[in-house]
């Protein structure tokens, strides 16, 4: 996963040499048309294996049905900030390629710049009747869109849960079948785990240390859970209670309780320190995303390796602070990040552009991608197929992307979620509730443009 970045500066001669590039979808001397695919993957070096799928399925196979067009790709294996600056110059000078690879949280800002336009308005009718739009859910679709209007595809994306070590349950003679339904259902859990000799009951991300994971894994997830998004109706969410009551939580897991770590949140390695900790049997419920799963606790190749992971890690989803209190009432949440897929706005052939954007999110397609590897796609199609191997990719892909939601694609956001952050590390160094909330109500206000922009 991407994660946000500001904007990079960029030197001249790297500028001169992207202005310079021309615009997508134009016709070849032979007079055939061609499109190009942007992204930020290159073989043999930063994502290589989407930049492979692109040039040895995509290509080729979109080419067969379209006889008269020429796919080309435009790689990179750059810094993500590098990345987002070139792509932004491309579509500022109105040049780029005609499909181009966005980090979601990209999408706003360059929405709100003029630099993409929803989907509709560049692709023609057609893009509203593709047979895709029934496969993604509502809520994953969210990932390419802002104020309301579709503008990108998203691609694979992920889930935040709350793993549970089922050996220390057992001992705490909890089930081994967990879903709490209310906040205060964890912190009975924990206090039961404490009982029983558990070492760190509860580790919730909290703190600087822990960077972007204290706010997809910790504050966000929670804040959606307590009725509220970060910024919503054009307004960044202050000081208010949805706030307070997501750090009252904080305070009561690392405010003397015993439940959690404080010290954990403080150090630099601590969110690593925390996969260790799980793995060995230390800590009872882990929030975190699928990530943890697939790539930290797996049995062979993860980075804190579970030999029995299958038996004895559990996964819950994220419960509202009580029942029906969650953003669009619901009684589960999540947070989820992703990449899309937008069309350049200024492409000589838009319609042509979206038949190869659709083709790229196609089952067929999507499931080429995956190369016999069980990952979450967007698509129920495909992860109704794929995923029937890992029961836990299958839990977030049926029961949680429907209810996910996402971070804002705005350019403070970056900003906001430090601040955020800092909140969280307030709380676990002894503020208040309170204190921390009104020391970050000041600090948004001066990142966001003043009071108006904050609802508090």
């Amino acid at each position: 996963m991407r994660l946000p970045s500001r904007p990079a500066v960029i030197g001249a001669t790297l500028l001169l040499a992207l202005t310079s590039c021309g615009t997508g979808g134009t016709e070849t001397s032979e007079g055939s048309l061609s499109l190009t695919i942007a992204a930020n993957s290159i073989s043999g070096g930063k994502n290589s294996e989407s930049a492979d799928w692109i040039k040895q399925w995509v290509i080729p196979e979109f080419e067969k049905t379209h006889p008269n067009v020429k796919v080309l790709f435009q790689p990179s294996g750059v810094d993500d900030e590098q990345y987002k600056t070139k792509i932004a110059l491309d579509l500022k000078s109105k040049t780029g390629a005609d499909v181009i690879d966005l980090d979601g949280i990209w999408v706003g800002e360059f929405a709100q710049a003029g630099y993409i336009k929803p989907l509709s308005e560049v692709g023609g009718a057609t893009v509203e009747q593709w047979e895709g739009w029934s496969r993604i859910p509502q809520a994953v679709q969210g990932l390419g869109v802002f104020d309301g209007k579709k503008y990108g595809l998203p691609q694979g994306t992920d889930g935040r849960v709350l793993f549970y070590n089922k050996t220390l349950f057992k001992k705490a003679g909890l089930p081994e079948t967990w879903q709490p339904k209310s906040w205060q259902e964890i912190i009975d859990a924990g206090t039961r785990l404490k009982a029983a000799g558990v070492t760190i009951p509860i580790q919730i991300n909290a703190g600087t240390a822990m960077g972007e994971a204290t706010t997809m894994q910790g504050v966000l997830p929670l804040l959606t859970g307590a009725g509220s998004e970060i910024y919503t109706g054009g307004k960044w969410t202050g000081a208010s209670q949805s706030l307070k009551d997501v750090l009252g939580f904080y305070r009561q897991i690392y405010g003397g309780s015993g439940l959690g770590d404080p010290k954990l949140q403080q150090e630099a390695k601590g969110r690593d320190k925390s996969f260790a900790q799980f793995a060995a049997g230390k800590i009872g419920i882990l929030a975190e995303s699928d990530y943890f799963w697939r790539s930290v606790v797996e049995p062979q190749a993860g980075v804190a390796p579970m030999k029995d992971r299958d038996q004895v890690v559990g996964y819950a989803k994220i419960p509202a602070k009580q029942p029906g209190g969650g953003i669009r009432g619901q009684d589960f949440v999540s947070m989820s990040g992703g990449a899309v897929r937008v069309l350049n706005p200024y492409s000589k052939n838009p319609k042509l552009a979206w038949d190869l954007l659709a083709f790229m999110h196609s089952a067929a397609a999507t499931k080429s991608q995956m190369a016999g590897q069980a990952r979450i796609s967007s698509r129920t199609d495909v992860n109704d197929e794929v995923l029937t191997a890992d029961p836990m990719l299958k839990f977030v892909a049926d029961e949680v992307l429907p209810i996910t939601a996402y971070r804002p694609g705005l350019a403070v956001y970056p900003q906001v979620s430090v601040a955020l952050q800092e909140a969280t590390a307030a709380v676990v160094s002894g503020k208040s509730p309170d204190e921390a909330a009104a020391a970050y109500q000041a600090k948004l206000e001066g990142i966001v443009g003043g009071p108006a922009n904050v609802a508090g």
